[in-house]
């Protein structure tokens, strides 16, 4: 039977060199085995990269030529573009296990050791040299470059206590302590945030990439590593710390460029599939698809704000955060009404805001208007934006005479001095009793989409009311506990005393 045929139960019941040798097997480098079993992959017609949305057909096929190159990699992209996380599903692309010197440090291959003790174990034991397995999850390493990273950390230093409890001299290998990169041998080892790392740290994985050798407080040990690098960066090093220097750069194989989300669609499957909702929540709560998109669009708004770092980037976690807020909005008002099943309202997006001022990069203009307001101002936006899917144009029926304007019997009402409190917190009953009473809204809704339920109705009729006051038909003001529409005219020039003038969004 050949090695890559043995199933798992008696591969691991191999526990000499000798009995490894009978099975045929042979010594493949990282770079050789990710590239087996990405073909194998290939072959099978079977996607590694399974939720990774957006990056069909821009990154992922650039990590697939990578890997087929056997290519050390760089992920350069803004926060929040799934870079770390495609470098942990790199792993799938790894054996199950590997068979490795038993007590070895450095994961030596039997047939291929590169350590003292590897060497020296193999040439005392022979064929009796005991191995142990090694599972892929185990072939992962990960650090985060941060200022007080050292060379001894990534590559090692002399251990004076490993020296004094075995009784032996500096000048002796066994004295040395190896450090994450020689541990990783066999393995993917993933540095994020790179530019971050000291220059002459960087200047130390120079060797490490090219040669292999490796220098350890004056010992020059010829190791020929065998690690599968992947870097994360981003474009503009916006911590101001540094740089990936020139010829570490040089020594990187392939550099792929990640993006955000390209659609609305897109940003939704990744929302949907790492927001962490309770099953009650999803068993009490519905959401409809138009919020799904509202939310996706803050994000759009925040990528292209004139209030926000670009340089930065908005990540793909705002909108996870956001929807899980959403959704606890919603919790929170069911709870307090003591109601068994809700569904979401526009006013629900009072508990996106922080979810957004805790992800936003601002400038200094947007520093200015402050965090809250910059965020208010993103969520009425998206609504501004999503509105003429769902409803006519209301700059084009401005100016339509009357009788043809399907907001006109709407805004007369509120021209007439009337006003709607919607509050985060009605219960069912007076959330349709208010916007009920609005003349025209529940038939503007009905001619727009009269086979809808009943529930998303009057989530339509709400989201009309804010539609109307982004495109300056109305005008709304924050409550303490909600908001309050009225005439935009009369609204003007008489403002309730208190009465805070800044939008709620």
């Amino acid at each position: 039977m050949n090695y890559t045929e043995i199933p798992v139960d008696k591969l691991l019941n191999i526990k000499t060199l000798g009995a490894l040798k009978n099975t045929g097997y042979e010594p493949l480098s990282i770079k050789e085995e990710l590239r087996k079993n990405l073909i194998a992959n290939f072959q099978k017609k079977h996607n590694v990269f399974e939720g990774i949305w957006g990056y069909e057909d821009t990154v992922i096929p650039d990590i697939e030529r990578a890997i087929l190159a056997k290519h050390n990699i760089n992920f350069l992209g803004l926060r929040g573009q799934a870079k770390t996380r495609i470098a942990r599903m790199m792993t799938l692309l790894l054996d199950e296990y590997i068979p490795c010197v038993a007590g070895s440090d450095l994961n030596d291959d039997p047939l291929r050791p590169i350590s003292k003790f590897a060497k020296d174990t193999v040439a005392e034991h022979g064929d009796d040299t005991p191995i142990r397995w090694m599972h892929r999850s185990d072939r992962y390493t990960e650090k985060l470059a941060t200022p007080d990273v050292t060379i001894a950390d990534l590559i090692g230093d002399v251990d004076p206590i490993k020296a004094a409890s075995l009784k032996l001299p500096y000048s002796d290998e066994r004295v040395i302590h190896y450090g994450l990169i020689p541990r990783s041998h066999r393995s993917i080892f993933v540095i994020n945030e790179l530019p971050d790392l000291q220059a002459r740290i960087q200047v130390a994985l120079f060797n490490i990439l090219q040669e292999g050798d490796i220098q350890i407080r004056g010992f020059k040990l010829r190791l020929p590593l065998d690690v599968q690098f992947v870097f994360t960066a981003n474009p503009e090093d916006y911590t101001n710390r540094g740089s990936i220097v020139t010829p570490l750069k040089d020594r990187i194989d392939s550099q792929i460029i990640t993006h955000y989300p390209k659609s609305i669609e897109v940003g939704k499957k990744i929302t949907q599939q790492e927001a962490n909702i309770e099953k009650s929540q999803s068993d009490q709560i519905g959401v409809f698809d138009l919020m799904k998109d509202l939310i996706e669009q803050v994000a759009f708004e925040a990528r292209e704000s004139e209030y926000v770092d670009a340089k930065s980037g908005v990540s793909a976690r705002l909108t996870i955060s956001a929807y899980e807020n959403l959704i606890s909005a919603a919790e929170r008002r069911l709870l307090v009404n003591n109601e068994k099943k809700t569904f979401v309202r526009v006013s629900d997006l009072i508990g996106v805001i922080p979810a957004i001022t805790g992800k936003v990069e601002l400038v200094y203009e947007g520093e200015q208007e402050g965090p809250g307001i910059v965020a208010q101002n993103l969520v009425g936006k998206a609504i501004r934006k999503q509105f003429i899917h769902y409803f006519p144009d209301p700059e084009s029926n401005r100016k339509q005479k009357e009788g043809k304007n399907p907001y006109q019997k709407i805004t007369d009402w509120f021209g007439d001095g009337n006003m709607v409190d919607v509050l985060h917190d009605y219960s069912a009953g007076d959330y349709e009793q208010e916007l009920m009473q609005i003349p025209g809204l529940e038939q503007l809704v009905s001619d727009q989409h009269g086979k809808q339920s009943k529930e998303f109705k009057l989530f339509l009729m709400e989201f009309a009311l804010h539609g109307l006051a982004e495109y300056s038909m109305l005008s709304k003001h924050k409550l303490e506990r909600g908001m309050q529409f009225k005439d935009l005219l009369s609204s003007m020039f008489s403002m309730p005393e208190g009465e805070d003038e800044e939008e709620d969004y």
